[in-house]
């Protein structure tokens, strides 16, 4: 399969992307192409890395797998595409980042690719799905990937914010150095997890702005319609 990576990431991976794994991987999905209707687009599985480069990698948010429906994937975890009605999940999080910055307005785009263009890393742990059926490329060796990302964010930068949501990002972000980064937890903004309590008030937003500007960086603007 052929794919267009930033040359930031295509420099940090390319011994990864070399590797027998990776290869294989690769052949998979395309091979899933060919025999299911799959999400994203092919020329969108990495977007979330060409939509923000290494070396602007200020924030990782942690998703598990892309939306399963027609039209709806974008290759940004928690996003969908222009035009695409908000899913609840996402729904949440931008009720809870309104209650958290003081915004009177929820967004009207469920597009995150402004977020990425501030430098948030919006990545899956599995970058790919079949149609109308979740975690169905959980068995194919993203998760190997992406475990390497976010091991080289881990060692090759300082003060990054790492936002895990749920107990799958949690665990998946176990290695991360605490020392290093600042590493924010709540449940999953999904509407089981949010009616449970575990979500709403986790202020990550403000959180996430402050720590930045601590560290002399650049809050990010959260308003997806700004």
């Amino acid at each position: 399969m052929k794919y267009d990576l930033d040359p930031s990431w295509e420099e940090i991976l390319k011994e990864e992307i070399t590797r027998p794994y990776f290869e294989e991987l690769m052949r998979h999905v395309a091979s899933e192409y060919e025999q299911h209707t799959c999400f994203p687009p092919k020329e969108l599985i990495f977007e979330a890395f060409n939509q923000c480069s290494f070396d602007t990698v200020k924030v990782v948010i942690i998703g598990q797998d892309p939306y399963h429906g027609v039209g709806e994937a974008n290759g940004l975890c928690f996003s969908v595409a222009d035009g695409v009605r908000i899913p609840p999940s996402l729904r949440n999080i931008f009720r809870e980042m309104s209650d958290d910055l003081g915004t009177v307005f929820l967004p009207t785009s469920g597009n995150l690719e402004s977020w990425a263009q501030q430098g948030v890393l919006l990545l899956n742990a599995t970058l790919t799905v079949r149609q109308d059926s979740p975690n169905s490329h959980k068995h194919l060796k993203w998760s190997q990937f992406t475990d390497a990302i976010i091991e080289f964010i881990n060692s090759k930068k300082e003060g990054i914010v790492f936002v895990l949501w749920g107990s799958f990002a949690q665990k998946k972000g176990v290695k991360i150095d605490r020392n290093k980064h600042l590493v924010l937890t709540s449940g999953h903004p999904s509407p089981l997890s949010a009616n449970q309590g575990k979500w709403f008030g986790n202020k990550h937003f403000s959180q996430v702005n402050d720590y930045l500007e601590a560290n002399n960086k650049k809050a990010i603007v959260w308003n997806t319609d700004n």
